[in-house]
């Protein structure tokens, strides 16, 4: 298997970079309590490494989220985790003199089920952006067989009470657990509006329905722009709710309105909503 051979090359690649210094430590995959729970860890060990079908958890933001003090880390980044490491580098939340990127392949990841997860059927991310070392990089023509922006079409085709409906029925099942808001690259403010006391909009499972909107709406809003589709949100959501079509709304409006443009590219790009002018013109051409 593709992962057996991949596996052993990692080991044997890690080891050397931890014994030779030029790593510290392993920012990889481990199994949580079931087969299918495969989470983010930091190993001190290259025989730890485990990297399969049910990692699907993205990397990123876990390095984003631990304070680093000495060495370097070396990071096993699937393409959409370089999409997502680009982003945090450009933003300074990452110092890529702190990394050793491995580049890995990717063959779709799977749920618990063994189905394959929605955010590798659609996934558009297929090359590595930012590595100092590639070890396996294929990718399966499995991943990106579905066109992303499908379900977004088929919604903007509805009337504005089929919309509501569609919306009102997912977000009601809205805990704010803030597993989407956690796990998001695009998210890395230091300090979050929804978790000040003083804002009023602090509540969580006693929400009401307009607040539940409100949530989703700016979080929605915040990472225009910025947002790489790597799909986290929708899948650490333990509602499942479709929170990536809200993303995909606004890349396929960036995309309409202001020519293609991917998130995390490269470093030192610039979103196209964060580039304007007061003397550009609006989107579209309109004066």
């Amino acid at each position: 298997m593709m992962f057996d051979s991949m596996n052993e090359k990692l080991k044997t690649r890690a080891a050397e970079l931890l014994e030779s210094g030029a790593v510290s430590r392993i920012l990889a995959w481990r199994r949580g309590l079931l087969e299918y729970d495969y989470e983010p860890a930091f190993l001190d060990n290259a025989d730890k490494i485990d990297y399969n079908r049910f990692c699907g958890v993205n990397l990123t933001k876990t390095l984003a989220r631990n304070k680093i003090d000495e060495g370097k880390t070396l990071v096993l980044a699937r393409p959409c985790e370089t999409y997502g490491l680009n982003l945090l580098v450009g933003e300074r939340q990452l110092n890529r003199k702190d990394m050793y990127i491995i580049g890995v392949g990717c063959p779709g990841m799977q749920g618990k089920g063994r189905e394959p997860l929605e955010k590798c059927l659609a996934c558009t991310n297929k090359e590595h952006k930012i590595f100092d070392e590639v070890i396996g990089a294929e990718i399966s023509e499995e991943t990106g067989k579905v066109n992303r922006f499908e379900e977004v079409a088929r919604l903007e085709g509805l009337t504005e009470a089929e919309r509501e409906g569609f919306w009102r029925g997912h977000l009601s099942r809205c805990q704010r657990c803030h597993a989407c808001r956690n796990i998001c690259v695009s998210c890395n403010c230091k300090s979050c509006v929804f978790d000040n006391p003083n804002s009023g909009i602090a509540a969580k499972s006693n929400a009401g329905e307009d607040e539940e909107n409100i949530y989703h709406i700016i979080r929605a809003y915040h990472v225009a722009g910025r947002c790489t589709d790597c799909g986290e949100c929708s899948r650490a959501c333990p509602e499942g709710i479709p929170l990536y079509l809200l993303n995909r709304k606004f890349i396929k409006d960036i995309n309409n309105l202001y020519g293609e443009f991917q998130a995390g590219e490269a470093a030192d790009q610039t979103s196209p909503l964060h580039s304007f002018e007061l003397s550009d013109p609006e989107p579209g051409g309109i004066e």
